[in-house]
C-alpha cells in the first residue's frame, strides 16, 4: 500500500511518501513560507521524482491537530480534496503521536509539545522502549507551569516545534530535561505516516468527507469573540 502524508499542522511543512511502511521518499520545509503556497507542490514534485503518478496512490494521512489552526486547515483540506478527486481512503493522526513516531529511535521518556500561545503548550507523553511507543496521556491544551510540575520529576526527552521554547523556560525547575536533536524534534511526513499505518492496516479509514481537523482550544478569532460577548453582558 502507497501512503501519501502530509504534515503542515506547526511552522514546517513535510510530505512522505511511504509503501507497507518502507519509506521511499520525503520532503521536508520549515523556511517561512505559507503552507498554502509549498504543500501541494512539494508534493507534486516528490511524486514526479519518485516516478509515481497520483492514481497509485492508494490512501492518504494527515496530521489533524492539534496545531496550527490555519496549518491544520490547509492540510486537512489538502487530503479531502486528493481523497475525494481519487476516491481513496484518508486518515487524519494526532500531530503530537506523530511527533512521537518520528523521534521513536529514542529511547524514554517523550514530551511531544507544540508552542500554544498564551502561556500553554499542546501536550502529550509518551514512553519509546525498544522502538515500540507507549502513550501515558492524552492530547492537551496545558500551561506551562502545571506541565512542569507534571514531568519536574523524571527525565524527559522535548520533541517538536515547542521543544525549545519549553527547554529554555522550563530547565531550571525541570532538571531532567533534554532537547531531542534537531532531525528528529521537528514535525515530518514519515511520523505521520507512522502513525497511520495500523489504521489502514485495520481499515478504520475514513471518506473525504468524514476526514476533519481536530482542535484542543477554539480559533483565537472565537476566543475574543466569546470574551467580548462576556464582557457586554455583564454590563
Amino acid at each position: 500500500m502507497k501512503l501519501l502524508s502530509f504534515e503542515s499542522s506547526a511552522k514546517s511543512a513535510s510530505v512522505a511518501l511511504t509503501e507497507g511502511g518502507r519509506l521511499i521518499a520525503q520532503v521536508f520545509q520549515n523556511c517561512g513560507l505559507t503552507h498554502s503556497r509549498t504543500l501541494l507542490p512539494m508534493a507534486e514534485n516528490l511524486l514526479a521524482g519518485c516516478g509515481v503518478a497520483l492514481s497509485e496512490i492508494d490512501g492518504f494521512a494527515v496530521a489533524a491537530g492539534p496545531g496550527s489552526f490555519t496549518g491544520i486547515r490547509i492540510g486537512v483540506a489538502t487530503v479531502k480534496g486528493l481523497a475525494f478527486g481519487l476516491d481513496r481512503p484518508c486518515v487524519g493522526v494526532s500531530t503530537l503521536e506523530a511527533m512521537a513516531h518520528g523521534a521513536r529511535a529514542l529511547c524514554g521518556d517523550l514530551c511531544c509539545v507544540m508552542d500554544a500561545r498564551a502561556g500553554q503548550v499542546y501536550n502529550a507523553l509518551f514512553r519509546c522502549e525498544n522502538g515500540a511507543l507507549t502513550r501515558l496521556c492524552g492530547d492537551r491544551a496545558v500551561k506551562l507551569s502545571a506541565l512542569a510540575e507534571e514531568i519536574a520529576s523524571s527525565p524527559q526527552i522535548l520533541v517538536g516545534d515547542g521543544a525549545e521554547m519549553c527547554y529554555n523556560t522550563l530547565k531550571e525547575q525541570c532538571a531532567g530535561l533534554a532537547l531531542a536533536p534537531e532531525e528528529l524534534r521537528w514535525p515530518r511526513g514519515t511520523g505521520v505516516a507512522a502513525a497511520a499505518l495500523p489504521y489502514f492496516e485495520r481499515g478504520e479509514v475514513l471518506s473525504a468527507q468524514q476526514l476533519d481537523a481536530v482542535y484542543l482550544r477554539r480559533p483565537q478569532a472565537e476566543r475574543e469573540r466569546l470574551a467580548r460577548l462576556g464582557a457586554a453582558q455583564s454590563k
